[in-house]
């Protein structure tokens, strides 16, 4: 058998943004961390055959409903994010009922969830390919979403592995 005929194949910045797609995912009745384990799939590509480790090939996600999305047990009183601002006294502790809350209060950009984006950040990379990936992703409370432009792709998140 040649081994010189297997190659591998790398995907670069430029052939990955032709390929990306958008997806559409319902939240509701979904647990949060099984559904962010597979939005973080997704944005970063491991579900195509491409897959490139140091490349954003993965797609963009639409998440809709997520004010309905659920945690098990008592982890939205339980649970607790520490954020430390780097001065004495600085550390804060949040719930995640807290930033469900802030996120139906405050006014954020169209498409940010604080609470998503939490749970977000610890499963992507810690790199500037994170950052990057993290940008991909669009959360609405709602079922109305801007981007119909796009043309989503619905996807049943209960499909994937």
């Amino acid at each position: 058998m040649d081994t010189l005929s297997y190659k591998t194949i790398s995907v670069n910045a430029g052939d990955a943004k032709a390929k990306k797609e958008w997806v559409l995912i319902d939240a509701t009745d979904q647990v949060l961390g099984r559904l962010c384990a597979k939005v973080a799939k997704i944005l970063r590509g491991k579900y195509k055959p491409c897959f490139t480790p140091n490349a954003d090939c993965g797609d963009n996600v639409i998440i809709i409903n997520a004010d309905k999305v659920i945690l098990t047990g008592n982890k939205w009183e339980g649970r607790e994010y520490l954020a430390y601002s780097g001065y004495p006294g600085g550390q804060r502790a949040y719930t995640p009922a807290m930033l469900k809350a802030k996120a139906d209060t405050y006014h954020y950009k169209n498409g940010i969830n604080p609470l998503f984006l939490k749970v977000m950040k610890g499963m992507l990379p810690k790199n500037v390919l994170g950052a990057k990936l993290i940008k991909n992703m669009y959360v609405y409370n709602g079922s109305e979403h801007p981007h119909q432009a796009q043309n989503p792709k619905v996807i049943d998140i209960n499909k994937l592995k």
